[in-house]
C-alpha cells in the first residue's frame, strides 16, 4: 500500500492540506433538496466532500466503488445517506437498495425517506433537479421503474437473500442486477460482515447463514462495475484482522463518539449510584425526570423527558417491573417523596428538591403531577419483534407533540436502530456483572451502547444566539438549564460495576476519562468587591435584534450589483490546432458576429416572467415578503421599476437573435436570471443584525462573582485547565493573580495565549498607571456577548480591559475588548477580528448623559508568536502610551 497508509489516513492528509475546500462548498442540488429544518454539520460536510472527491478525482479508486462511513451513533448518518443519494442521482443513478438488519429498522427508515409528514423526513417537500420535480418511489424491483425518479427498494439482509434465491412475482431477481447500475446503502453495516469474521469461531448454523447472506450481497454488488456500495456504521471491529484487512481501503471517513462528545453534540453522561431499594431507585429517576420537565417549562422549552427501565434477561422480569412501577405510582404519597429527599443530602436530587421549593411546587402538587404524568397509559413495554406497529411507532416518535409516553420498559429490543433525543434517564434493574480478565462482556458493552443512544443531545435554545444542537453550559454547570444537557444512568452502588461501566464508556468515547475531566471555580476577589469600580462600574455591550428589513423598498436596497449575463446558443463551431496556438472559427458563424444587448427584466412579458418565477419556490409571495416587507403583490415585484425594473440582463448572441428574441429564449433567460437572483438575495440578507447602540450595565449585575465550570483537559494546549499560579504551569507563564490588584478574578485556567496576554498587560502596567486609574482586566467567563453589526453573529470576547484617564478636565473611560487566539484559529476566526476592529468607528452609547466620556475599542487578535506586535502597536496608539 502506497506510503503504508490506509484510505482514511490518505483522505485525512488531503483534507488537512486544504485540498477538499472546493468540495466542501456543497452543490445546491444537495443543500436545497434536503429538509431545511436539518442543519448540515461541519463533520457531515466533510464526509460528503470526501465522497464527492473520491468519486470524481481520487486517483486510486477501485470499481465497483465500495466505501464505509464509520460515524458515531447519533451523528446523523441518515442525513448523510440522503445527501449521497442526491449526489448520485445527479450522476445518473436512479436505483437504490437500502439494506438493514431488521424489519423494525426498515419501518423507521421508510418514515425518514418516504413520509413527508414525518418530523424526521430527510428531504424538502419538493425535490427539484434542473427545474423538474423528482419523486422518491418505493419499489419491489427495478423493472419498468420511472427513470426520472429516485427508486428505493427497502429490504433486510436476509430478505434480499431470500428474494433473489426464491423469486416470486414482482420480486427482485439476479437478472435485475445484470444491466443496471445500482447503489447499495447498508445501515448498521457491521451486520453484513459475518463471513469476514473468523469462521472457526462460528456455530454451524451461523456459518451456513452468514456465508449465504454475505455471498449473496457480494454477488449482486459485483455484477456491475458501475455499482456503488456505501456502508454506514458506528460499530466496526477493526481489532478483527479479517475485518480490518477488508476495510482498510474502504473506510472513507471516521467520526468517533469521542469527537462527537468533544464537539458538544451529545449529552453529558452522569452515573447515579445508590443503595436504595429497586423501586426507590426508580422513583428517584421519576423525580429527576419531572425536575427536568419543570426546568424546561420554566424557560418555555418544549420537552417531555423519557425514562427507560431496563431488565436483564427475561420478558417476565420486565413485565414484573412494569407492574411494580404502576402500583408504586398509583399509591404514591408525600412521605415517599420526603424519604427520597432525606436519602440525598447533596447532588442532583437535592438540586431537584431545592428547585421545587424555590418555584413553589409543593409535595402534594408534585405527587398529583407524577400520578398524572406517569400513569399506566403513559408507559409502554417493548420486548418482542412482534410488538404491535402502534408500539413501534410510539417508541420511534417519542419527541412528537401527540406522544405522551414517559416510561419505556424493555430487555434488549432498543439496543440498535433507535433514534431518540428526549431519553434523559436509564434505570438498571439488575446487579449482574460480566467483566472477565479486565475485559467488558456483552452485557456491559450493550449497556454502554444504550447509554450512547440516550446521550443524543436534545436541541434547545434559551438565547437566540445559541447553537440549538450543542451543549451550552459546560462552563456554567450550576446553570439551571445544565440538567437538560445530562443523561442520568441509575445503578446500584456497586463500586466494581461502576468502575467497569465507566471504563467502557471512556473506551467507547461516550464519556471522558476522570483524569481528563476537571471542575474549576473562579471568583471575583473579595478586595475587588469592595472597590468603587465593582460597585459602580459599567460594562457596555450591544444587542442582537431581528432584521425587520423595513428599510428595504427596492431591489438595490439588498443587492448593489443587479446586472446579470446570459449567453444564447448560437451554434458556433471552433477548431483548435494541436501544434499552433490558434483557433479557427466556422466562417459562417464568426465570433466577431457575437453582439450584446441589455434589457430590464421587467421588460420581459409578464406571463413569461410569471411562468419562470413559478419554477422557483423562493418566489412564493409568503417568502418574498420576508426579504421585501413593503412588497404588495407578486405583480408589483414583476412589473415595478423598484424591483425587477432594477434588474438588468446583458444578453450575448447573434445580431439576428438579439433583434428578434423569441418566447422560448426569453423564458430561458428569465429562468436562469431568477435562479441567480434568488441566490444573491439570500446571500445578501441576514435574519439578524447587531445594534450599533451599546447599553451600559452595572458590572456587578452582569458579571457572576463566582463561576464553576466542568472542563476537559488533555488536549493540544497543555496549559488549558491549569491554574496560572500552579507549579505545573511553565515558569515563563506562571503568575500569582491573587497579588494583582488589577485582575478581577482570583485565578486563570485559560489557554497559553490567555496567560501570555495577562503577562503582556502586567508588563504594561507601569506605563498604564502613569496616565490611567481604575485599571482592571476582566476575563469573560461566558457572562456577556457582543454581536457583529452585519448579521448579529455572537462573539464572547475573552477579556475586557477598563481604564479611566487621570489628569483631564473631562476624563475619558476606555473599555477594550481583547481576544487572545491560538495560531490554528486565527484564520478560522478572522470574522471576529474584523468585527472587533469595526467597533471603535461605529459604536453609539445610549441611555447615559455623559456618553461622550466613553470609548469602546476592539483590538486585533493577540498571539504571542505571530500577532503580538500588531496588537501591541494598536494598544499603545489607542491608549497613548509608550510601553516599549
Amino acid at each position: 500500500m502506497a506510503n503504508g497508509q490506509i484510505l482514511v489516513e490518505k483522505l485525512d492528509s488531503v483534507s488537512n492540506l486544504g485540498f477538499l475546500k472546493r468540495y466542501k462548498a456543497l452543490p445546491d442540488y444537495i443543500v436545497d433538496n434536503l429538509n431545511q429544518n436539518f442543519q448540515i454539520r461541519k463533520y457531515q460536510k466533510e464526509a460528503i466532500a470526501r465522497f464527492i472527491y473520491y468519486k470524481t478525482d481520487y486517483p486510486d479508486k477501485t470499481h465497483p466503488i465500495h466505501l464505509l462511513f464509520n460515524m458515531a451513533t447519533g451523528s446523523g448518518k441518515t442525513l448523510l445517506m440522503a445527501s449521497n443519494i442526491l449526489y448520485l442521482f445527479q450522476l445518473g443513478y436512479r436505483n437504490f437498495i437500502f439494506i438493514v438488519n431488521s424489519t423494525t429498522i426498515i419501518k423507521k427508515t421508510k418514515a425518514n425517506f418516504l413520509e413527508k409528514s414525518s418530523p424526521k423526513y430527510l428531504f424538502e417537500e419538493k425535490i427539484v433537479f434542473n427545474d423538474n420535480e423528482v419523486l422518491i418511489q418505493e419499489v419491489d424491483n427495478f423493472e419498468g421503474v420511472n427513470q426520472e425518479n429516485i427508486n428505493i427498494l427497502f429490504t433486510t439482509i436476509q430478505g434480499l437473500h431470500s428474494r433473489v434465491w426464491n423469486p416470486q412475482e414482482n420480486s427482485i431477481t439476479f437478472e435485475d442486477f445484470k444491466d443496471k447500475k445500482i447503489v447499495f446503502l447498508s445501515d448498521e453495516a457491521h451486520h453484513i460482515n459475518a463471513l469476514t469474521k473468523n469462521i472457526s469461531k462460528m456455530s454451524k448454523t451461523e456459518r451456513e447463514e452468514s456465508t449465504s447472506w454475505e455471498k449473496t450481497i457480494n454477488k449482486v454488488f459485483q455484477s456491475n462495475t458501475n455499482n456503488v456500495m456505501l456502508e454506514y456504521t458506528a460499530t466496526i471491529d477493526l481489532s478483527n484482522n479479517d475485518i480490518r484487512e477488508k476495510y482498510e481501503n474502504k473506510i472513507i471517513y471516521q467520526y468517533t463518539l469521542k469527537e462527537f462528545r468533544e464537539d458538544k453534540f451529545s449529552k453529558d453522561v452522569q452515573i447515579i449510584q445508590s443503595d436504595l431499594d429497586l423501586m426507590d431507585r426508580v422513583l428517584q429517576s421519576v423525580l429527576l425526570s419531572q425536575y427536568k420537565r419543570k426546568v424546561a417549562e420554566k424557560y418555555q422549552i418544549h420537552l417531555k423527558p423519557v425514562i427507560l427501565i431496563k431488565s436483564h434477561k427475561t420478558i417476565a422480569q420486565s413485565e414484573q417491573a412494569e407492574q411494580q412501577f404502576n402500583d408504586m405510582i398509583k399509591n404514591l404519597k408525600v412521605i415517599d417523596l420526603k424519604n427520597i429527599e432525606k436519602s440525598n443530602k447533596n447532588g442532583i436530587i437535592k438540586k431537584a428538591f431545592s428547585f421545587f421549593k424555590n418555584n413553589k411546587i409543593t409535595y402534594s402538587n408534585l405527587v398529583r403531577e407524577i400520578k398524572f404524568d406517569f400513569s399506566q397509559e403513559k408507559c409502554i413495554s417493548i420486548n418482542s419483534k412482534s410488538d404491535s406497529e402502534e408500539k413501534q411507532i410510539k417508541v420511534n416518535t417519542l419527541e412528537a407533540d401527540h406522544n405522551e409516553v414517559r416510561v419505556i420498559f424493555t430487555v434488549n429490543m432498543l439496543n440498535e436502530g433507535w433514534d431518540v433525543l428526549n431519553l434523559f434517564d436509564i434505570v438498571r434493574l439488575y446487579e449482574t456483572r460480566d467483566v472477565k480478565h479486565g475485559k467488558a462482556g456483552n452485557t456491559t458493552i450493550s449497556e454502554a451502547q444504550l447509554i450512547g443512544r440516550g446521550a443524543r443531545y436534545y436541541p434547545f435554545v434559551n438565547e437566540e444566539s445559541q447553537d440549538r444542537f450543542k451543549r451550552k453550559y459546560d462552563e456554567d454547570i450550576n446553570n439551571e438549564l445544565r440538567v437538560l444537557e445530562e443523561l442520568h444512568y441509575h445503578s446500584l452502588n456497586d463500586s466494581r460495576y461502576i468502575s467497569e461501566i465507566k471504563a467502557e464508556l471512556v473506551r467507547s468515547g461516550i464519556a471522558p476519562s476522570e483524569e481528563n475531566r476537571k471542575q474549576i471555580t473562579v471568583s471575583i476577589k473579595d478586595k475587588i468587591k469592595k472597590t468603587k469600580f465593582w460597585k459602580n462600574g459599567i460594562l457596555f455591550v450591544n444587542e442582537r435584534e431581528e432584521n425587520n428589513r423595513q428599510s428595504v423598498k427596492s431591489m438595490k436596497d439588498i443587492i448593489s450589483e443587479t446586472l446579470f449575463q446570459h449567453r444564447l446558443k448560437v451554434g458556433i463551431t471552433t477548431e483548435t490546432s494541436v501544434f499552433e496556438d490558434t483557433k479557427k472559427d466556422d466562417p459562417t458563424n464568426s465570433k466577431s458576429e457575437i453582439k450584446s444587448k441589455t434589457i430590464k427584466m421587467n421588460s420581459i412579458e409578464k406571463h413569461i416572467n410569471r411562468k419562470a418565477l413559478d419554477r422557483n419556490n423562493f418566489y412564493m409571495f409568503s417568502n418574498l415578503v420576508k426579504y421585501f416587507p413593503n412588497l404588495k403583490s407578486i405583480e408589483e415585484f414583476i412589473t415595478s421599476e423598484k424591483y425587477l425594473g432594477e434588474v438588468e440582463i446583458e444578453i450575448y448572441g447573434l445580431k439576428s437573435q438579439l433583434q428578434a428574441l423569441n418566447n422560448h429564449d426569453k423564458y430561458k433567460i428569465a429562468l436562469k436570471t431568477f435562479n441567480e437572483l434568488s441566490d444573491k438575495i439570500k446571500m445578501n440578507t441576514t435574519d439578524f443584525i447587531g445594534t450599533k447602540e451599546f447599553k451600559g450595565y452595572k458590572l456587578n449585575k452582569k458579571i457572576s462573582d463566582i463561576k464553576t465550570s466542568d472542563i476537559l483537559i488533555g488536549g493540544d494546549d497543555k496549559k488549558f485547565g491549569v491554574a496560572m499560579s500552579s507549579e505545573k504551569t511553565p515558569e515563563e507563564l506562571r503568575f500569582n493573580l491573587k497579588t494583582a490588584d488589577w485582575y478581577l478574578q482570583d485565578e486563570n485556567y485559560g489557554t497559553a495565549e490567555e496567560k501570555y496576554l495577562i503577562l503582556f498587560i502586567h508588563h504594561a502596567m507601569d506605563d498604564l498607571k502613569k496616565k490611567y486609574k481604575d485599571i482592571y482586566l476582566l476575563r469573560n467567563e461566558r457572562d456577556f456577548k457582543i454581536y457583529r453589526f452585519s448579521d448579529g453573529k455572537a462573539i464572547e470576547p475573552d477579556f475586557a480591559l477598563f481604564l479611566t484617564e487621570k489628569k483631564t478636565g473631562k476624563p475619558l473611560s476606555f473599555q477594550l475588548f481583547i481576544e487572545p487566539k491560538g495560531q490554528h484559529l486565527i484564520k478560522h476566526d478572522e470574522w471576529k477580528e474584523g468585527f472587533l476592529k469595526e467597533i471603535e468607528d461605529n459604536f453609539e452609547i445610549i441611555h447615559l448623559f455623559d456618553a461622550d466620556n466613553y470609548r469602546i475599542i476592539g483590538l486585533p487578535f493577540y498571539n504571542e508568536m505571530t500577532t503580538k506586535q500588531e496588537c501591541k502597536k494598536v494598544f499603545n496608539t489607542k491608549l497613548s502610551i509608550s510601553n516599549g
